[in-house]
């Protein structure tokens, strides 16, 4: 009797309890502080965002309960959803997603961190926005480094002169720069994409440009690279969480139905 194919094992085991939670975020922590020694750097100069799309409520306060204080969300509507739902956590959401400028109210309104800014409209709206608040905002400016047409981000050559004009939208408290690299297993065509937004920021960064200069770079399927190539932000979603059922092409302009290198 021929027995069934079996199923090989997640690369991303689905955490479905605080403890289960706990082993996750350890395994990938451990994993940073490994690539950043790699590179003379030291783990604790990488931030872990854990990516919570498309993850319930429910297994978010898990999250929160395993030591998660700040929680990535790809599209508005879900990050504010969350927001109200679980206003009774100690928790602070990033928008690590597009913006559309109709969202840039909800966004003045409820996020700690926006890393996807690459448009002077989407700027002057969220400035807008924030100031009749009387709030700021921290933001990473979002550079496509793989020139793919697919990819939202300034082009590089763009990058200084969009840079020049932000101090004129003075809610905005610009961190650094942040990109999505090339979605391939060829991990120098990944490494290429980090060293590209390292060598801008390096050079923005002397002049006087990019605040802190931080990097946020590098996801599940490629943290570790970007971690040896700089990050000092990196946006974790299943290996935190667990697979998802969806493939990335759902949630990310221009990434293979594969889901290979995926947040």
């Amino acid at each position: 009797m021929p027995m069934e194919p079996v199923e090989p094992p997640s690369p991303y085991p689905k955490a479905e309890n605080v403890a289960d939670f706990v082993r996750n975020l350890g395994v990938v922590r451990a994993r940073i502080d490994a690539a950043a020694e790699r590179a003379g750097r030291t783990g604790g100069e990488v931030r872990l965002l854990p990516v919570s799309k498309t993850v319930p409520e429910e297994r978010v306060r898990l999250a929160v309960a395993a030591g998660c204080r700040v929680l990535g969300e790809n599209k508005v509507q879900e990050a504010k959803r969350k927001w109200r739902s679980l206003s009774d956590l100690e928790v602070s959401w990033s928008v690590i997603g597009h913006l559309q400028t109709n969202k840039a109210k909800d966004v003045a309104e409820f996020a700690a961190e926006f890393q996807a800014l690459d448009s002077l409209r989407a700027a002057e709206a969220l400035d807008r926005r924030l100031q009749a608040a009387g709030r700021g905002l921290d933001v990473y400016v979002q550079v496509n480094t793989s020139a793919e047409d697919s990819k939202y981000g300034l082009p590089p050559e763009e990058l200084t002169g969009f840079l020049r004009k932000l101090p004129d939208f003075t809610a905005l408290r610009v961190q650094g720069l942040m990109t999505l690299a090339v979605f391939t297993p060829d991990t120098e065509r990944v490494r290429s994409c980090f060293r590209l937004l390292r060598d801008l920021r390096d050079r923005t960064r002397e002049l006087g440009l990019v605040g802190p200069g931080g990097l946020s770079m590098g996801m599940s399927g490629d943290y570790e690279t970007a971690v040896e190539e700089g990050a000092t932000v990196v946006r974790v979603g299943q290996a935190v969480f667990g697979a998802r059922p969806l493939p990335d092409s759902h949630f990310w302009p221009g990434v293979a139905a594969d889901g290979s290198s995926a947040v």
